[in-house]
């Protein structure tokens, strides 16, 4: 083995391969029995029955809204759906597991997925590439294991089966990823696409687990598993990658194993080595029939299925004069679209303008805000109104966009413009003899600056700047700016 592997940033050797389960979250009762499916916050093993137990003589009996949801997801994503499909045993011997197998599907031995193909369009880079998806297919929950600390150093293992028999859909993607950016990418607009059709909601926790598929060309891959959320993928994708590039380098031969992601200290463990597709021993579930699946109940399930993402930012970009950057950026969330079309349709008044400052400050300020509390728009009081308003009182000229951006995190409990206003004492100042006074008190405090005037007049917007801060952002800045000019031509500074 070669030890003068490239250790470049590049990931043109990178092959990525991503298995995402998703909880459906708004099914009531799990996979197979009637027991709930909303289990969290929950005393641990209060929501099981023989059936999600796995006691024997117990038998399973599918959820037909289930049936529907993947069929909504299968259609959001270009799939082929099968009309007959019926599901496996896969046979493994895990603590999570109480009956020793975990009921799913399996796409050969005359078995098939629920669903076959599809893809997911990215952009990165302003390059827009296809991820393919090999399938999707639907299977139950293991129980939660609970650890005190970390899994490597924790003295025990607690299970808790309420989990167990919840209904899971895995979108398995086609090994055509080669960077941890592109994955990441992938499973935003998939976590958008999921969201649009109403079956989940991703941001639960533990409701979206990756499995990760990773290998450098020519090398046996590693399989990290169960990494816990979309956002610590990218993370965990570039310490794999590192780790075996570092081995590569150190002339040592990658094995095939299977790995955890430890989210505390952010590196990867191994767990298992050598593990293949036929140790589980697939073979078909005796206890449940086949399902038939029929075009007319597909072509129903079609004519419900709401607006997708990609429709939608082509409908926004049409209808509000957006980019297609801020048109694409703005459907990524529901939520937040859903707030930016009833605040812009909200006001007879608004145009090209407004729409387009509406979608800035929900872009930018907003999203920075919720950014930095780690909130949705629906955690909030925030209603699409004051962002009507707070763009009408600048338009107006009762308060200046400086003034603005310190309302954010009123507006996100609430509080209306006015009150706000009223509270702070935050008002435009337009009267020019005030901020006449404010430019000269700031030109006899700052004679480097003005003598800066005379040679470069950008140095100019220092001296607003001066004033701005003077006033707490409420001079009118184009107001002050005239008055500075004229001040700084009466002194002689600039002509």
């Amino acid at each position: 083995m070669s030890s003068n592997y490239d250790l470049s940033s590049n990931y043109e050797d990178v092959i990525i391969g991503l298995e995402v389960h998703i909880q459906i979250t708004n099914l009531k009762t799990k996979l197979f029995c009637s027991c709930s499916a909303d289990y969290r916050g929950d005393t641990p093993n209060s929501h099981n029955c023989p059936i999600c137990l796995g006691l024997p003589g117990s038998l399973p009996v599918i959820n037909k809204k289930a049936i529907e949801f993947a069929t909504r997801l299968a259609l959001a994503l270009n799939c082929k759906i099968n009309d007959s499909i019926y599901f496996f045993r896969k046979n493994y011997f895990y603590v999570d597991l109480p009956k020793g197998f975990q009921i799913s599907q399996y796409n050969k031995a005359g078995g098939k997925a629920f669903a076959d193909g599809g893809k997911i369009t990215i952009k990165l880079n302003g390059n827009k590439k296809d991820i393919r998806l090999n399938r999707i297919h639907l299977e139950e929950d293991p129980a939660r294991l609970v650890h005190k600390g970390s899994i490597a150093t924790s003295p025990y293992t607690l299970v808790d089966y309420n989990r167990s028999g919840v209904c899971l859909i895995e979108i398995v993607s086609e090994p055509v990823i080669n960077s941890p950016e592109e994955a990441r990418e992938y499973l935003r607009q998939l976590k958008s696409i999921v969201q649009y059709t109403g079956i989940s909601n991703l941001d639960l926790t533990g409701a979206a687990r990756v499995d990760a598929n990773i290998s450098i060309k020519g090398h046996d891959r590693s399989e990290v598993k169960n990494i816990s959320s979309f956002k610590e993928v990218e993370r965990a994708l570039k310490w794999e990658i590192q780790r075996q590039k570092n081995l590569l380098k150190r002339g040592k031969t990658l094995t095939q194993e299977t790995r955890h992601w430890d989210d505390k200290r952010r590196i990867t463990i191994s767990l298992r080595t050598k593990e293949f597709e036929e140790d589980y021993r697939y073979f078909p579930e005796q206890d449940l029939v086949p399902i038939l699946i029929d075009k007319n109940f597909i072509e129903k399930v079609k004519e419900e299925l709401p607006e997708m993402p990609a429709e939608r930012a082509v409908r926004l970009h049409r209808d509000y004069n957006l980019s297609e950057f801020d048109s694409e950026n703005l459907v990524l969330d529901k939520h937040i679209a859903d707030f930016y079309e009833d605040g812009v349709n909200s006001d007879p008044s608004f145009g090209p303008s407004e729409y387009k400052q509406f979608c800035n400050w929900l872009m930018n300020d907003i999203s920075g805000y919720l950014n930095e509390q780690n909130k949705t728009i629906k955690d909030t009081n925030a209603q699409p109104k004051q962002v009507v308003d707070l763009i009408n009182y600048i338009k107006e000229g009762k308060i200046t966009t400086k003034i603005a951006k310190t309302f954010i995190g009123e507006m996100m409990n609430g509080i209306s413009i006015s009150k706000i206003i009223e509270k702070k004492g935050k008002k435009r100042i337009s009267n020019e003899q005030t901020i006449a006074e404010n430019c000269r008190a700031v030109i006899k405090e700052n004679p480097i600056i003005v003598e800066d005037c005379r040679k470069n007049q950008k140095a100019i917007e220092a001296l607003i700047g001066r004033v701005m801060g003077k006033t707490k952002g409420q001079a009118d800045p184009e107001i002050t700016r005239k008055i500075m000019v004229e001040i700084l031509k009466q002194i002689g500074i600039i002509e």
